[in-house]
Formats: structure tokens, C-alpha cells, sequence
């Protein structure tokens, strides 16, 4: 999407993201957690977010529900709404991946073409596309928000899994199956992929690995 005005312009900052990068000890990168509502994506991001942060990683994480209390407040659940939340959001994960942070997102984000569309912001190599994947049933079963039980009433329109669809990924960079993986284990999967593939440690330390 091209901004409304015309007489704008990017400004490069005095200090680099590689800068930021030497200083905080790791590479910038944004890990996309996806999956339907109940699968534990939450649950993870925050636990990963504590493990990261144990090791001296600036680290934040951009939760669904909490973005919609400020930055996306005026959004619904329409398609259209739907494809505007993970835009604006894409470019929040942006900048912070640009300023050296490890930005772990928690969106059900259901259409495929809206995270090729996150993918596609930032360079090869800092996106981390990760499938939360969980069985509808097992979801329904969890329902910590009672979510599933409005929706099959019929309180809850164009909810995902329910009565609107979900696209799951064709070639994420992680799969992680919550319902027979414990929350421990799909931990220590995401810190062993993001350590193989060297992000938490110098840019020059991942060269050949993006």
C-alpha cells in the first residue's frame, strides 16, 4: 500500500541496525506465531519471550488482543479488517526487527496471503513463520475464553475455524503440534531453531544461514 502522501520521505537514522545489533547480542528478527484461537500460541510467545529475556535478549511480544485495545482498535473481524490488522502490525514488527529486537507476534492471522504479505516487508531471513498447529476439536476442548461456545451459538460472527476459514501454512519455517507436544518441548524447539540457525547470536554469526 503506497502512503496517501506523496511528499514524504525515509530517513536513514546516524546509528545502523547492525549497530543495534553488536549491542544487544543478537540479530533482529520477527517470529510469527499462527494458528486458530486456543491453539497456545499466548502461551508460548510469552514463555519464549521469558527465555529469551533470561538470556539478555531484547525481546517483546505483540499479543492479538492487546494490539486491538490501542493501535487497532477500530478494526473488526471483517476480511478487510482482518487483512488491515496483520498489515499495520507487519510494519510495527518491521521497525522493531530493524531496531535489533526479537519481536515474537501472536496473531491467528488466518490468511495465507496476509503473512506472504509480512514475509514480504522485511529481507530474506527475518521472518520466522511458525504454525501453532492444534486440532479444532483440542481447541474447542481448551476454549479459555469460552470463544468456540459464543461462536457455535451464533454470538460470534466470522469467527476463525468456526464460521471463517484458516489458511494454514504450506511451508512455515517450524511446526508445532500443541496438542501432543507439551509446552516445555515447543519451547525448546523454538530456542533450537532460532539457535541452528544462528539469531541469537552476531549477523555475521547467520551469514550463511539466510
Amino acid at each position: 500500500m503506497e502512503p496517501t502522501s506523496k511528499n514524504i520521505y525515509w530517513h536513514e537514522g546516524d546509528i545502523t541496525r547492525a549497530d543495534r545489533e553488536r549491542v544487544h547480542g543478537h540479530r533482529g528478527v520477527t517470529i510469527w506465531l499462527t494458528g486458530l484461537s486456543g491453539s497456545g500460541k499466548t502461551t508460548l510467545a510469552r514463555l519464549l519471550e521469558s527465555a529469551l529475556f533470561e538470556r539478555g535478549c531484547t525481546v517483546y511480544v505483540l499479543d492479538g488482543d492487546n494490539v486491538r485495545h490501542g493501535l487497532n482498535r477500530d478494526l473488526g473481524f471483517s476480511p478487510a479488517d482482518r487483512t488491515e490488522n496483520i498489515r499495520r502490525i507487519g510494519e510495527v514488527a518491521k521497525l522493531m526487527t530493524d531496531a535489533g529486537m526479537i519481536t515474537i507476534t501472536a496473531f491467528i492471522s488466518p490468511y495465507r496471503e496476509d503473512r506472504d504479505m509480512v514475509r514480504g516487508l522485511v529481507a530474506r531471513g527475518d521472518f520466522v513463520e511458525v504454525h501453532v498447529d492444534c486440532a479444532l476439536e483440542v481447541c474447542e476442548e481448551r476454549d479459555p475464553k469460552g470463544l468456540y461456545r459464543k461462536a457455535r451459538a451464533g454470538q460470534i460472527p466470522e469467527f476463525t475455524g468456526i464460521s471463517a476459514p484458516y489458511e494454514a501454512p504450506v511451508a512455515a519455517e517450524l511446526v508445532l503440534h500443541t496438542d501432543t507436544l507439551t509446552r516445555d518441548a515447543c519451547v525448546e524447539r523454538l530456542l533450537g531453531y532460532l539457535e541452528a540457525n544462528g539469531y541469537l547470536g552476531q549477523r555475521s554469526d547467520i551469514t550463511a544461514h539466510v
